[in-house]
């Protein structure tokens, strides 16, 4: 296959899945964050030295490429997997490893456990009942990422044991819906992880349907709260920030100028939430050099900016930059148009960015200075997403204090 295919084909820079395919055989699929971009690498000059001759040998055979878009880079890592597993490919041959890679697993219980386990733990023989079980992943380190996010969405229970004399660490934090000191009936509980299985079998547009029909019931029955906590639900479901998934494909361009010697750069993003106009909280998120900084992570607890959410940013900033103790960032990313970029620009000299979205809460545009917004773009949207991510992490815990 040629490179000059690329340019009939346009693929989007959005995450997805993607196929390598002669005729109709599947010879190779993988995922990506940016479609675009991943595929185009593998028509790079040096393919042989940075992917190897099995790879080389791949592409030469193929034909055609396909792909299916997904509304994030973790739908397309367990889109991908799903995929493989029915294909089998002739080129993923590493993925066709049972005992070498990771499985999740949902345990056959009262209150089933999702755990991560070896291949080779499988085989060997579990001292638990499986009720369902995917993969292989052969990405570890991914996999643990993407269930943490899973988790965030939907609390379940891993290692905590039962009819404890108080919840667990988790429960505290937000993670397990609190199985140890029965807060929650076995059929509630069941629910949540028929809900994790959907989402691990790539049927998130059923579960969202599911999720629709719940809160509908919950409604009609009066129930506003757990109406309200499903719609939540599927919120976060629409707006998983997988920037933990995102961050291994940043361009270079950062880590590049450090190795060079130059000045670091530091993005910090700013994001507050609140409902209904009330518990106004503010985040602050760092990046230097395409890397999250999460001890420089900074919360605040918004005053006097009820329901006003440009005054909510004004507040934000201000407090920020009254604290000259913490490095300047080299740019300021926020959400919103040119109502919130000119806020922060009547705060500071330092270059700002404003991320527009849709109404899914997608980003749209980047508003700002045209050379960072060319630069940085990628490093931007990353930051911005888990500015979003702990900004409403912090807004759950503050409301759950509060109740």
């Amino acid at each position: 296959m040629q490179s000059s295919y690329l340019k009939k084909k346009k693929l989007p820079d959005t995450p997805g899945v993607y196929f390598f395919k002669l005729g109709k055989e599947i010879l190779y699929i993988g995922k990506a964050t940016s479609l675009s971009d991943r595929v185009k690498s593998y028509f790079a000059k040096d393919l042989i030295v940075t992917r190897g001759p099995l790879v080389v040998d791949m592409v030469f055979r193929a034909d055609k490429i396909d792909f299916i878009k997904t509304n994030s880079v973790l739908e397309a890592l367990i889109l991908e997997n799903n995929l493989i597993k029915k294909h089998l490919p002739h080129y993923n041959t590493k993925e066709k490893d049972d005992r070498s890679y990771n499985y999740v697993i949902v345990t056959k219980e009262k209150y089933p456990r999702v755990l991560v386990v070896r291949g080779k733990e499988i085989k060997a023989g579990l001292p638990y009942l499986i009720r369902s079980q995917f993969g292989p992943y052969p990405n570890a380190t991914q996999l643990r990422e993407a269930m943490t996010l899973i988790r965030k969405v939907f609390p379940f229970r891993d290692r905590c044991e039962l009819d404890q004399a108080k919840p667990c660490f988790n429960y505290q934090i937000g993670l397990c819906p609190g199985t140890c000191f029965n807060l929650i009936s076995p059929k509630e509980y069941r629910k949540i992880i028929k809900h994790i299985e959907l989402f691990l079998s790539s049927k998130t547009s059923r579960l969202i349907k599911k999720l629709e029909k719940e809160m509908k019931t919950y409604a009609k029955a009066k129930d506003f709260e757990l109406a309200k906590n499903v719609r939540d639900t599927i919120f976060a479901l629409q707006h998983i920030r997988d920037v933990s998934l995102i961050k291994e494909n940043l361009t270079p361009t950062l880590s590049l100028e450090k190795e060079r010697g130059q000045k670091e750069f530091r993005i910090e993003a700013y994001d507050a939430a609140h409902l209904a106009g009330s518990n106004n909280v503010g985040v602050m998120v760092v990046m230097e050099n395409g890397e999250l900084k999460k001890e420089d992570y900074r919360r605040f607890k918004i005053r006097n900016t009820v329901g006003n959410d440009l005054g909510a940013l004004r507040w934000l900033v201000e407090r920020r930059l009254k604290h000259t103790e913490w490095p300047l960032p080299d740019l300021i990313v926020v959400d919103g148009n040119l109502n919130q970029l000119n806020v922060v620009k009547g705060l500071t000299n330092i270059p700002v960015v404003a991320v527009t979205k849709d109404d899914r809460h997608k980003a749209k545009a980047l508003v700002g200075p045209e050379d960072f917004v060319k630069k940085y773009q990628k490093e931007i949207l990353a930051i911005n997403s888990e500015a979003h991510r702990f900004a409403i992490a912090f807004h759950r815990q503050r409301r759950s204090a509060i109740i």
